[in-house]
């Protein structure tokens, strides 16, 4: 039996990142993967899509391209070998990840973990099967997507991964759920020439982000895309026949030729036998954890989507890193509560802190500072000038609480904003710090003039408060 100082389970955005910090920082560690290294973010989330939306991005504008005076004909998009692109590009990744924990001195063992006590673990592999012992161990399994039982089982029915893995498009497609990851998929499916329905229960797609950002997003989408867009009634029936997918919406029946089910994830616990080791799930699934990432059992961290909180890869490699932290020192390190989102829809979004919506739940009187990119010269040179980015900041202190960037580049313009609020900056500092002209990162010192009510490119507007 061999012993280790740290053992993570799971080689995913957390659980990577956190053996290697482990052992930079000095202990003996070992990461146990039972499928392949970079977990869903590599290999089936994050980087595939991301790769897959450039392709389908370069596409739609090559056949846009009259506007800048560039005339191309007969345009076609090869998606099988976009795919293969894809595959390609993650392998790299995942043969980067084996170098730098080789380098680091982890030890990486293919296998599924089981508790057998909260110090040991019973390893089981295609070879004979190990015992292992860890001081601490860190729990970084993740998630995996849900599908209903309304859904037959059927290679026609897709949840996310299964939908990244084969390299040809639908001619149409119904994705059920509006969320991050339903309309993510339908702008990518859309820009190559899928036709595509989205169903979400709710009222609209994309809870989670204030309406002037939602409704920027679904513009585009009905209009620019071609997406059809049904909300506030959900999916009811599923058939597949004759090789088709048939779906009741209400009264309706919509023939597809495949179903992606997007309607969100669920932690990964099986296999772990906690109820061994007397660690009990919240009642969604999720371990509890303090705000140290320790669960109850005090020599066990959980991270990331395992843990209630949103499922954001850079969430698990920032918790993963703490608590790889607080494993091996003294004196322990909280998790980061200011935590950056993005969606990579057409156009993007992203958001860090407080929505308008719940800063005034909280009862807080706030100052919105919002800036058109069809105001900057930089949106209008390349020929973006859809969204806008704003500042929620409290109308009293004029502390910044939370941002939102709708439109181009707005998943990498949000790391400014997050930087701003999590130093708890004000609309003033921000509007007082210079940035390189022309550039869309302008827009966030337009939009604290704003908000500030001195604005210089927009006309001003003589309400102080909002």
């Amino acid at each position: 039996m061999e012993k280790f100082d740290v053992v993570v389970i799971g080689a995913g955005p957390g659980g990577y990142p956190s053996a290697i910090r482990a052992a930079q920082l000095g202990a003996k560690t070992a990461l146990i993967e039972r499928e392949v290294l970079g977990g869903t973010c590599l290999n089936w989330g994050c980087i595939p899509t991301k790769l897959l939306l450039a392709g389908a991005d370069l596409y739609h504008e090559v056949q846009h391209a009259e506007r800048f005076g560039i005339h191309a004909e007969q345009i076609a998009l090869d998606y099988a070998a976009l795919w293969e692109r894809k595959n390609q590009v993650v392998e790299q990744l995942r043969n980067g990840i084996r170098t730098l924990l080789k380098s680091n001195g982890v030890t990486a063992i293919k296998g599924t973990a089981s508790f057998l006590t909260p110090h040991r673990l019973w390893i089981r592999r295609e070879s004979e099967p190990m015992v292992l012992e860890a001081q601490t161990i860190i729990l970084a399994t993740g998630s995996r997507s849900v599908v209903p039982r309304l859904f037959p089982t059927s290679p026609r029915i897709l949840e996310s991964r299964a939908f990244l893995d084969q390299d040809r498009l639908p001619g149409s497609l119904l994705i059920v759920g509006g969320g991050i990851i339903g309309s993510e998929f339908a702008c990518l499916a859309a820009r190559c020439g899928v036709t595509v329905t989205l169903v979400e229960m709710l009222p609209d797609i994309l809870p989670i982000l204030d309406a002037d950002v939602r409704t920027e997003i679904r513009r585009s989408m009905e209009h620019r895309l071609g997406i059809r867009l049904l909300c506030g009634a959900p999916i009811e029936e599923v058939r597949e026949e004759g090789g088709r997918v048939r779906s009741r919406i209400g009264t309706e029946w919509i023939e597809t030729e495949q179903v992606l089910v997007a309607v969100g994830r669920a932690p990964v616990t099986d296999g772990l036998e906690l109820d061994r080791i007397g660690l009990d799930l919240l009642p969604s699934g999720h371990v509890e954890t303090d705000r140290f990432l320790r669960t109850r059992i005090a020599s066990i961290f959980a991270i990331g989507d395992l843990t209630p909180g949103p499922q954001l890869a850079h969430r698990a490699t920032s918790e993963g890193l703490i608590a790889a932290w607080n494993a091996t020192q003294a004196h322990p390190e909280p998790r980061e509560t200011v935590i950056p989102s993005a969606i990579f829809t057409a156009p993007e979004a992203g958001t860090v802190g407080l929505t308008e919506e719940e800063a005034r739940k909280q009862g807080r009187t706030i100052r919105v500072g919002r800036f058109p990119f069809s105001a900057l010269g930089k949106a209008l040179a390349i020929g973006r000038p859809e969204g806008f980015v704003k500042w929620i900041a409290d109308a009293e202190t004029r502390q910044l609480l939370g941002a939102a960037a709708v439109g181009p580049s707005a998943a990498d313009l949000i790391a400014e904003a997050a930087v701003a609020v999590r130093s708890e900056w004000t609309l003033e500092e921000l509007g007082r710090t210079i940035h390189v002209h022309p550039t869309l990162s302008e827009s966030w010192l337009e939009a604290a003039h704003v908000g500030e009510g001195r604005p210089i490119h927009v006309p001003g507007d003589k309400k102080k408060t909002r």
